[in-house]
């Protein structure tokens, strides 16, 4: 039996046939059109050449607009700003305790497709994505506190993004982007190592804190090439955010449970270790959609509707019409 469908009902087993009895086949998967539409928002979203050219962050009025992922500002292309660090700015102001305009972004994005922007809209997602592509001798899918780890991105928007900058201030009141400051290797990568290397001046700048962040950027790197996307998984204060909004947001995944036939399928292709049938719409789910492409039996779908999720489900209150398409 070929390993992706190592546990559960095998396709090629009487329980998995379709009346008439016709033998579902495994799909062929594809990441290529996500990576293409990741490589075409990054693209846009930094597409201030100008910058590359000087060596200098871009000012203008688009500046003020917060991109859905993790785009550093200070990236010398960068056209618009991350939520997050727009967030930590505002509350460590003396003047605001409470970014209304960053929160309101991140409820609307949130609400609308949830952590559709970690697989298909954030650069760095793109970058640990190609990563893990290098070839190693073992890949660690997943390992003892692993699911405990993954709360730490929680923890870490919570301390780090809201109340070091809110409360840990200086004497003018004014808190500072902890989390931008001391952890994010998405600004070294996007911004530090480009901007020294564009502008000469600020070499002379880069200290302790440039190397502690190197250091964390190379053990980032390092990890993604074994384990598929550990900052995304462990790290990540956006896809904290974002994720509390996958069960709620107007674009769902739905499980229709008459078509399922427990192949294992789409859990074993899932790289966020997640399970589809247990819970389609799972906080650590980037909705990159290789368990509905894995289904045999096109149990999974997705796409934008009204209705609510079952507690404990994977489906909507009403359930999917068999002649339903599959991408409806």
């Amino acid at each position: 039996m070929d390993k992706t469908y190592k546990k559960g009902i095998s396709p090629e087993s009487p329980d998995a046939k379709k009346p008439g009895g016709k033998i579902h086949k495994k799909k062929k998967l594809t990441e290529a059109p996500r990576h293409i539409a990741q490589a075409v928002w990054t693209a846009v979203t930094n597409s201030y050449i100008a910058g590359f050219l000087k060596g200098r962050i871009y000012q203008g009025d688009l500046k003020k607009n917060c991109v859905p992922g993790m785009n550093c500002y200070s990236c010398p292309g960068a056209l618009g700003s991350c939520p997050i660090g727009a967030m930590q700015a505002v509350v460590g102001s003396s003047g605001f305790k409470f970014s209304i305009y960053a929160v309101g972004f991140l409820t609307l994005i949130g609400a609308l497709i949830g952590r559709f922007v970690c697989g298909w809209l954030c650069p760095f997602g793109l970058f640990q994505d190609l990563l893990h592509k290098i070839p190693f001798p073992k890949k660690i899918k997943t390992f003892r506190g692993d699911k405990l780890l993954r709360l730490l991105k929680y923890v870490i928007f919570a301390v780090f993004v809201i109340l070091l900058p809110m409360f840990l201030t200086n004497d003018f009141g004014n808190g500072s982007p902890y989390f931008c400051k001391l952890i994010c290797p998405v600004g070294t990568a996007m911004a530090g190592i480009p901007l020294l290397i564009l502008n000469e001046s600020m070499r002379a700048l880069a200290g302790f804190l440039f190397r502690w962040k190197l250091a964390i950027l190379i053990i980032t790197i390092t990890l993604s090439i074994l384990i598929y996307r550990p900052f995304c998984k462990y790290i990540c204060p956006l896809g904290a955010v974002y994720s509390l909004f996958n069960r709620i947001s107007v674009f769902k995944y739905r499980l229709d449970e008459t078509k399922c036939v427990g192949c294992g399928a789409c859990s074993c292709v899932c790289k966020m270790n997640d399970d589809p049938t247990k819970n389609c719409n799972d906080l650590e789910c980037i909705r990159c959609g290789l368990c509905k492409k894995a289904c045999p039996t096109d149990a999974i779908t997705y796409g934008f509707v009204s209705g609510v999720v079952k507690a404990g489900k994977s489906k909507l209150v009403e359930p999917i019409k068999p002649d339903k398409p599959a991408d409806a």
